[in-house]
């Protein structure tokens, strides 16, 4: 009896230990988005489908999000996920820099990641998901500048940032490689959360004869779509492939950001103990930016031009421009 005692004493001790080593294993990563929440059609709700898939791959990955209602919210979430001691804390955007920095500095033994923002890459716990936006934008200007019948076409940007300018350089430059004599229609929203201010520029863009419109703005981009299906022109949609995420027929393209593969990635680096701080760019090269064909309604021409395009650029044949020096026709910076 003694001895079936000890052993069963040996087997309970065997089975905490390994239940303690399985609890130990687990990876927590916690993702803080944007004002643009975790169901924003765009770069939010890609970052977190990422890590759902990644989770449901790898069971050793726990990962929760925390959305940010305003401003205020960042640094309170941020310190949210530190507290309950995530091994990696992912910030949506280059509205949270400066709170990630802050966090940053101060818990020098917590790992971030930071999407769309390499002012931090100066930070030996910090890794900067940055993406060439400004490629898939080339990709859907041409289509732009190919569809266009009026030689006039729209652009709107939720923000103003070096970031975010990538996005218009890169459309502009398309367009008037596709069509030199158009005219672009620039409006700079300042938000990513305006619906109806999104849905009125794209109207008074669409009075003022554009007959496609690309937006770079997350939610507020949703009302210009809706905009250019009520007046049967095309919209084009950015980071997500917005045509079936909004069930939008007259979405002709979106310019696609996968910031769902960054996170995945810099998770899978932190797994295998390769986590380093400093800029992780993505490229057409890498899969991670380009551009959709749901619908079918990009001319059989026009995508064969641009896929040639898009080769190019993966090549090194073809250089999209990332300043607004380089396009002096983009006016909103």
């Amino acid at each position: 009896m003694k001895k079936i005692l000890a052993m069963a004493l040996v087997l309970c001790m065997m089975f905490a230990l390994c239940a303690t080593a399985s609890a130990d294993d687990t990876i927590k990563i916690g993702m803080v988005t944007d004002v643009g929440g975790v169901n924003d059609q765009s770069f939010n709700q890609f970052a977190w489908a990422g890590l759902q898939a990644l989770a449901k791959e790898d069971p050793s990955f726990e990962v929760n999000y925390l959305e940010s209602k305003t401003d205020a919210d960042y640094q309170t979430n941020i310190n949210t996920f530190i507290d309950e001691e995530y091994d990696l804390i992912i910030t949506v955007g280059y509205m949270l820099a400066d709170a990630t920095r802050e966090a940053a500095l101060d818990n020098p033994d917590v790992k971030f990641a930071i999407i769309d923002d390499a002012t931090n890459a100066d930070l030996e716990n910090v890794a900067c998901l940055t993406f060439a936006q400004e490629q898939c934008s080339y990709l859907v200007g041409l289509i732009a500048g190919y569809m266009t019948q009026s030689k006039t076409v729209g652009y709107i940007q939720g923000m103003v940032s070096d970031t975010m300018n990538l996005f218009g350089v890169g459309y502009i430059t398309g367009v008037l490689e596709a069509c030199p004599d158009a005219t672009v229609l620039q409006y700079n929203a300042n938000s990513f959360t305006d619906i109806a201010g999104g849905n009125t520029a794209a109207k008074d863009m669409i009075t003022k004869g554009a007959d496609v419109i690309y937006h770079a703005a997350g939610g507020t981009g949703t009302g210009a779509m809706n905009a250019c299906a009520e007046a049967q022109i095309w919209g084009i949609g950015v980071d997500a492939d917005q045509a079936a995420v909004l069930n939008n027929d007259w979405i002709v393209s979106s310019a696609l950001k996968d910031t769902g593969a960054g996170c995945v990635a810099i998770a899978k680096d932190l797994k295998a103990g390769e986590f380093k701080g400093g800029e992780h760019h993505y490229t057409l090269a890498d899969g991670a930016v380009g551009f959709a064909t749901t619908g079918d309604h990009i001319p059989a021409d026009v995508l064969e031009k641009v896929e040639a395009a898009k080769q190019a650029i993966i090549a090194g044949e073809l250089t999209v421009p990332t300043t607004t020096a380089d396009c002096p026709t983009f006016t909103l910076g």
